[in-house]
C-alpha cells in the first residue's frame, strides 16, 4: 500500500454499552480506514450488529478467557496479509493484543495492564510492556515498520496529567512504567500525538468518572499511537477526539501513508 489512511484507537470501557448509547455511529460519517477498540469487555457473539452501518472487510475480535473483562476489537476496511493475538505475550489470555501485518507494515492494537491492583500486577504489567518491546524489536529485525495503538495506561511525563505531584506514587505514573515509555522512545519509536503537536498542553485522553473530573478536563494522556521512526515521513497527523463522548477515554487517532 502506499495511500493516506486513518487509523482510529479508543478505550470504549465495553462495547455493549458503547452500542446502547449508540456512541460509534459517528464513524459512519467519517472516512476511517482501520477502528482500534480496547477494553470491549464481551467475546464475538455478544458483539451488537448496531455498532454503526459501515462494512468492513476484516474484523478481528480478541477477548480474553474471563467473562466481561478486557478484550480488543479491530474493524478495517483493508485486509491484512497476516493476523496474530500474540498469546505468548498476552500470557493470562485477556484479550490485549491484535497485530495485523499490511505488507511491510505491521500494526498492534493493545490494551496494556493496569498495575493499580497490587505489586504482582504491576510487575506483570512491566513484563508485558518488556515482552512487547521485544517483540516489536525482532519484527523491526525483519524489515517491518511498527505501528502501535491503545491504552499504555501510563502517562509519560508531566505534562500529560493534570495533576503529576498528587500522582507521583499511583500505578500509571510510576517511574518503572514512565522509563518504559522512555525506552521505547529510545529504541527509534515516535509519540505522534508529540512530534505532530510539541509540548502542548491539557491534551489528555481518560478523565475519572469521579469528581467532574471532564467537564474540568482534569485528565490523563494514557491512549497512543507509536511509530517506528522509519514511518516519521509517512505521518500527516495525529489527534485527540476530546469531543467524542460514551467512555471514561476518548478516541485518538493518526493519518499516516503506508
Amino acid at each position: 500500500m502506499s495511500n493516506s489512511i486513518e487509523i482510529i484507537s479508543w478505550n470504549v470501557n465495553g462495547i455493549r454499552a458503547i452500542a446502547t448509547k449508540e456512541a460509534l455511529k459517528w464513524l459512519d460519517e467519517r472516512d476511517t480506514d482501520i477502528l482500534c477498540l480496547q477494553e470491549i469487555k464481551a467475546s464475538q457473539d455478544q458483539i451488537p450488529d448496531t455498532l454503526f452501518a459501515k462494512q468492513h472487510n476484516e474484523i478481528i475480535i480478541n477477548s480474553a478467557d474471563r467473562k466481561g473483562y478486557s478484550g480488543t476489537a479491530t474493524f478495517s476496511a483493508i485486509k491484512s496479509d497476516y493476523t496474530s493475538t500474540c498469546k505468548d505475550i498476552d500470557t493470562m489470555n485477556e484479550g490485549r493484543i491484535i497485530e495485523q501485518h499490511f505488507g511491510d507494515v505491521a500494526l498492534f492494537n493493545v490494551y496494556f495492564p493496569n498495575g493499580q491492583k497490587d505489586d504482582e500486577r504491576l510487575s506483570h504489567k512491566m513484563k508485558f510492556y518488556d515482552d512487547f518491546l521485544k517483540h516489536c524489536e525482532k519484527l523491526r529485525e525483519e524489515g517491518k515498520s511498527i505501528i502501535i495503538c491503545g491504552d499504555v495506561n501510563t502517562a509519560h511525563r508531566e505534562i500529560d496529567l493534570k495533576n503529576p505531584k498528587a500522582n507521583s506514587e499511583r500505578s500509571g505514573f510510576l517511574p518503572i512504567e514512565r522509563a518504559w515509555i522512555d525506552k521505547l522512545l529510545e529504541h527509534g519509536y515516535i509519540d505522534t500525538f508529540r512530534y505532530v503537536h510539541g509540548d502542548v498542553e491539557d491534551a489528555y485522553s481518560w478523565w475519572s468518572y469521579r469528581f467532574n473530573a471532564r467537564a474540568n478536563n482534569a485528565g490523563w494522556r494514557i491512549d497512543y499511537f507509536f511509530i517506528s521512526e522509519d514511518l516519521a515521513e509517512n505521518l500527516e497527523d495525529a489527534f485527540i477526539l476530546s469531543d467524542i463522548t460514551g467512555s471514561d477515554h476518548c478516541p485518538v487517532g493518526i493519518k499516516i501513508s503506508i
